[in-house]
């Protein structure tokens, strides 16, 4: 009988346990020690069917998901990619449409911040369709950048504002991750940078900016399709310049390397309205220079249509 008793005691001793532990994973965290939303959901509280989300303790303390300043916003820009704390990783396409006066010459800044503040990302958003109108437009930016440390951070749309007066200033923050898993490698892209050298007087003078880009096996193809989309935001910044058409649509239509020879057939944008003998050198020096970055190429020929002869004609 003493046996029995012992039994019925470790069992209902397990039981306890077992209801405890349930309970601390199902939502019996102490209130108080609760402080955020991210806290609440993690403690195991509900979390209404509302937007913003919020997450209720059982002492009625409600915690409302922090979204940014989307509502405020909402009559001037709206953002359909990324949303509030959606994990990104680089590159990441931004979307969304915003009224005619957030433009200036179809486009706006954008930039990625970490969770210190420290900007990892920036460019132009650019409008697709009429921007001079004050119906809402739809844009598009791509960012490409290095995974921070943290795993939290801020992408910010501001708006083009050219009277500079700060009263006039307006932005769209949104609360974002990083996938940390995300893995990105750098390479280099050949610019000319109006600070540090002029290419009137070197033609081929170029300087070497940095990109990450997620993990590929065709990095010299990247690298030159990184060229191709132009300085950055931040580039510019900083005084760097191209020399190529920009957004006329170039393509890489072959490239091969060949016994330390690269081989890179371009479409014939290549050459829209190039003019200037130095303009041309430096082009070639642009390329040639991105292409040479990797051990496996010493010589570039560059073809555009397939052709050799007479491109990059000033």
């Amino acid at each position: 009988m003493n046996k029995l008793f012992v039994l019925l005691g470790v069992i209902a001793l397990v039981a306890v346990g077992a209801f405890a532990y349930s309970t601390m994973k199902n939502g019996t965290v102490p209130s108080e020690e609760i402080a955020s939303f991210d806290e609440c959901v993690s403690a195991g509280y509900p979390v209404m069917e509302s937007y913003p989300a919020q997450c209720k303790t059982p002492d009625g303390e409600t915690f409302t998901q922090d979204i940014g300043n989307e509502m405020e916003m909402a009559e001037r820009i709206r953002i359909d990619s990324p949303r509030p704390h959606m994990t990104i990783k680089s590159p990441v396409v931004i979307t969304g449409e915003a009224v005619g006066g957030w433009y200036f010459e179809a486009s706006f800044p954008v930039k990625i911040v970490d969770a210190e503040g420290n900007t990892i990302a920036e460019g132009p958003a650019q409008a697709q369709g009429e921007w001079m109108t004050p119906n809402f437009v739809p844009f598009e930016a791509t960012l490409s950048f290095a995974t921070p440390k943290s795993t939290t951070g801020t992408l910010i749309l501001h708006n083009d504002n050219p009277s500079g007066l700060p009263e006039n200033d307006a932005e769209l923050r949104v609360p974002i991750r990083f996938d940390e898993n995300a893995e990105t490698m750098a390479v280099k892209v050949f610019l000319s940078n109006a600070n540090g050298n002029d290419p009137m007087q070197d033609c081929s003078a170029v300087e070497a900016v940095t990109r990450y880009i997620p993990q590929i096996e065709g990095v010299a193809r990247a690298a030159l399709t990184e060229l191709i989309k132009g300085p950055t935001q931040e580039e510019q910044n900083r005084g760097y310049r191209s020399s190529l058409p920009l957004n006329a649509g170039i393509e890489i239509q072959d490239l091969r390397i060949e016994n330390g020879t690269a081989y890179v057939d371009f479409s014939g944008d290549l050459e829209e309205g190039v003019a200037g003998s130095c303009r041309v050198q430096n082009i070639r020096a642009q390329i040639e220079s991105t292409l040479k970055q990797f051990p496996t190429v010493t010589k570039v020929v560059i073809s555009v249509d397939g052709r050799t002869e007479d491109i990059l004609q000033p």
